[in-house]
């Protein structure tokens, strides 16, 4: 089994909890309150925000140059593709830029952002990785559950979101996170690979907590 699998195995419990919460239950069948929705989105901005600074850490910190690209990529796709497209489709939702840019970040999303940026600024680029692998990975995950479960016809607005989640590029870049880290980690002590599995549980709790103050809107 590869470094990543067992990672993944070892917060199950947690991702399981996070996939059979309301707010992800409702956004499958097109029950879920556009306020809730609203609110997450607005905070997904100022997530983003936070994760592009963790990734731009990482392109400093990689000793390989593909690693350097690949990360600059991805940081390039965050800030200049992904982000575009979260704004175009918050008016979709009525939600204006400057709601966007004036929303006042939750406390769960300042706690999992702090997390991430201090393992950015003490820590390797597999560590990095590894903080962001469960965002990553995890969204892949629930769209392309929510897919296969149907997607909710009267709702084509969070259709677009699933989609977006289930798509093949949003799984390749799971895909590639995981490959590096399992490379990364060959070799490596038994106390350095607990440190991660720590920081992926974390992150993974994190993740969790994002979705439930999201549903419970959170300020």
């Amino acid at each position: 089994m590869s470094f990543t699998k067992e990672m993944r195995q070892s917060a199950n419990s947690i991702w399981l909890k996070e996939q059979s919460h309301p707010f992800v239950l409702e956004l499958g069948t097109g029950e879920l309150k556009l306020e809730i929705f609203q609110h997450y989105m607005k905070q997904d901005y100022q997530f983003l925000i936070e994760f592009s600074k963790v990734i731009g850490i990482a392109v400093a910190k990689c000793d390989r140059l593909s690693d350097m690209e690949w990360f600059a990529k991805l940081l390039n796709d965050t800030l200049n593709v992904e982000m575009s497209l979260h704004v175009s489709f918050c008016k979709d939702f009525g939600i204006t830029l400057s709601e966007l840019i004036e929303t006042k970040m939750s406390t769960a999303v300042r706690a999992y952002t702090t997390h991430m940026l201090e393992i950015a600024y003490s820590s390797s680029a597999v560590h990095i990785a590894t903080a962001i692998l469960p965002c990553s990975w995890g969204y892949s995950e629930l769209g392309q559950k929510l897919y296969q479960e149907g997607m909710p016809k009267t709702a084509p607005l969070y259709c677009r979101w699933i989609e977006m989640y289930n798509s093949e590029e949003f799984a390749e870049l799971a895909h590639w996170l995981r490959d590096f880290i399992d490379r990364e980690t060959v070799g490596m002590n038994e106390k350095s690979l607990t440190d991660l599995r720590d920081i992926f549980i974390k992150s993974s709790q994190h993740e969790y907590s994002f979705w439930d103050s999201a549903y419970r809107m959170e300020e």
